[in-house]
């Protein structure tokens, strides 16, 4: 069997909401959450078997209501939240929570895989992250180098940045910031950088992304028309704290420099459609991952503007004299940017990609129908960045 061949896992209910469980570094592990409106919501843990190319699932309830966004604790990985519908007074209202998975979970479901999901155990309810008079919750992130106390919650117009008591079961907002302005401005996603000591947030709103300093919850940046149409994701450069990808309805990924908001360092018009997720590797930061309603998953290699731009620079002395000219020339030269595989397992909207936290070379994506893919980075290129 192909190495590079994908993995595919389909859901019974559609689902938009994916993360990869960070707190865990050994195993490769995911965690969907799906969208039904008939039956209770569920949790299903994904663990990847690299060795024997085989999924194994976990599923566990969550009662709540439709999940829309998933995040797992960096501490713990016991740990997670959502952000669900839920309908009250007849209407619907965004919520969302803190949860715990039960401590036996494991034990025993992956000898008979097909029994567990008749009578799953259900997620344990930690703290609501509900602060009503602010709006709707549209997602909720971890302080990312944290130890799982510290979590911001996005909710229509409100920044609320909340400490977690001991055991999580109480949780208290700290501090606040607010989007102020014409009309109902709504955050619609947004990011919390691992630079500057965790100090920092950037949020989406509309076409515009703003930069918060968390100390004083005041506006540091603002790209004004990031994109021509909604901003619908963004994420840090893990390596150099002022890069900024972004993507949008206008099919565009953008890279800035958050010191220089004037012009994107780079434009990727790679998606036909709505591009959903842009995603960072972890270790090795020209690789970058998106999603799109064009139903495909783009895996690029943005080596230009990466914190290693000019590859791996070989020493003069391991070259022969032959090489030792044409060395010259490429040495001095940045690599050059490309799309390294386009993905095309999904049928549907791929709303979300996230790498594996536990090995680089993997990542999943999920679209609407439900359909999970694991794929990884082709070898050729994985050589490529590591000799």
């Amino acid at each position: 069997m192909e190495d590079d061949a994908p993995v595919i896992y389909g859901l019974e209910f559609q689902a938009r909401a994916l993360t990869a469980q960070t707190g865990e570094t050994d195993a490769i592990r995911f965690l969907v959450g799906t969208q039904s409106l008939k039956f209770d919501n569920q949790i299903h843990i994904i663990d990847f078997d690299d060795e024997n190319n085989i999924i194994n699932k976990n599923v566990l309830l969550h009662q709540a209501g439709e999940i829309w966004h998933i995040a797992a604790s960096p501490a713990d990985k016991a740990v997670l939240s959502t952000c669900y519908n839920k309908t009250s007074d007849s209407r619907v209202v965004s919520c969302a929570a803190v949860w715990r998975m039960p401590s036996d979970w494991e034990s025993g479901s992956h000898e008979s895989p097909d029994d567990s999901a008749h009578n799953p155990q259900t997620l344990e309810l930690l703290c609501h992250l509900d602060d009503s008079s602010r709006g709707n919750a549209a997602c909720v992130l971890w302080e990312p180098m944290g130890d799982g106390k510290r979590v911001i919650s996005l909710a229509d117009n409100h920044a609320l940045l909340w400490d977690l008591q001991e055991s999580s079961t109480r949780a208290t907002v700290s501090s606040t910031a607010t989007l102020e302005g014409k009309g109902q401005l709504k955050f619609t996603s947004g990011k919390w950088s691992p630079h500057h000591n965790c100090s920092q947030l950037a949020t989406a709103n509309d076409t515009a992304i703003r930069g918060w300093d968390l100390r004083t919850m005041s506006q540091i940046y603002c790209i004004e028309s990031t994109h021509g149409q909604l901003v619908r994701d963004l994420d840090f450069n893990p390596n150099r704290q002022y890069y900024l990808a972004s993507c949008g309805d206008d099919c565009k990924v953008k890279f800035w420099d958050v010191r220089n908001v004037q012009e994107p360092v780079k434009t990727l018009e790679e998606h036909s459609h709505w591009v959903w997720s842009v995603r960072y590797n972890h270790s090795h930061d020209q690789l970058v991952l998106t999603a799109s309603s064009d139903s495909r998953l783009i895996l690029s290699n943005m080596v230009s503007i990466s914190s290693e731009p000019f590859g791996h620079l070989v020493d003069d002395d391991e070259l022969s004299e032959g090489e030792e000219n044409h060395q010259e020339d490429t040495s001095k030269e940045p690599l050059k940017d490309s799309v390294v595989s386009t993905y095309e397992e999904h049928e549907d909207s791929v709303y979300a990609a996230e790498w594996s936290s536990a090995d680089p070379w993997l990542f999943a994506s999920l679209s609407y129908d439900g359909r999970l893919v694991i794929n990884r980075v082709p070898r050729a290129l994985k050589y490529r960045i590591l000799l």
